[in-house]
Order: structure tokens, then sequence, then C-alpha cells
């Protein structure tokens, strides 16, 4: 069995203009099947009150090289805030088969293509 590392670092630009206060943000990491089904998950520790939140975490999903074709990995990025809802999700992307859009599938296909090499790259989210 192979890894698939994710490191995530920063956010920039996290909140919507909607959300005047800074919030405390975490990202949630799901690793679906080609059915949708959840594989794994896992997060990151809560960034507190920083309008530009910085995690510097690295994650493992053990994923067969074969799978990663057939996997999509999901980022969502969640607050924690007095008068919110306790989960609310302020923005999404996806990366592997169900790819959110053209730049998370180029990074997924470059990052199959470059076994074992990092591909760093900064994605926007789409709103929840």
């Amino acid at each position: 069995m192979e890894t698939c590392n994710c490191e995530l670092t920063q956010g920039i630009h996290t909140f919507p203009v909607s959300l005047p206060a800074v919030t405390d943000t975490y990202v949630k990491l799901t690793m679906l099947n080609s059915m949708g089904q959840q594989m794994s998950k896992c997060k990151t520790s809560v960034s507190r009150g920083r309008p530009d939140p910085t995690y510097q975490e690295t994650f493992v999903f053990q994923v067969a090289l074969f799978q990663l074709s057939e996997v999509t990995l999901v980022l969502s990025v969640h607050c924690k805030r007095s008068g919110m809802r306790r989960k609310e999700r302020l923005g999404w992307v996806s990366l592997g088969l169900n790819s959110s859009g053209e730049e998370e599938l180029s990074h997924w296909t470059q990052m199959k293509e470059t076994e074992g090499q990092q591909v760093c790259r900064w994605h926007s989210l789409l709103e929840s």
C-alpha cells in the first residue's frame, strides 16, 4: 500500500465578506472512493482568531498507486464562532476523480505523474 501525503500550509482571504469577525477555523480532509463512500478522514488543529490561518500540517492517506485515479480528496474549511452554527462550512475544494475544477485536476494529475515528489499549489475555495 502506497501513501498519499497532503500538506496544508496556510489560508489567505479565507473568509467571505459577509463574515466580518475573525473566526476560528479548521480544515477537514476526506478521501472518497469512486462511489463517493468515505475511505478515511482527518482534520487540522483549530487556527484561532487569524484572518489568514496557518496550519503547517501533513496528513497521510493509505492509497494504492493504481487507486489514485479512482479517489477524490475533499478539503473543506469550517469555522467555529459564537452565534454561528457549530460547524459552518466556509468553502471547499476537491482533487482527484471528481475534481472541483481544471486547476485541481491538473494538480492531481501532476502529483500522480511525479511519484514521490512534492507538488505544491494554491487553490481557491468554492462557496458552500
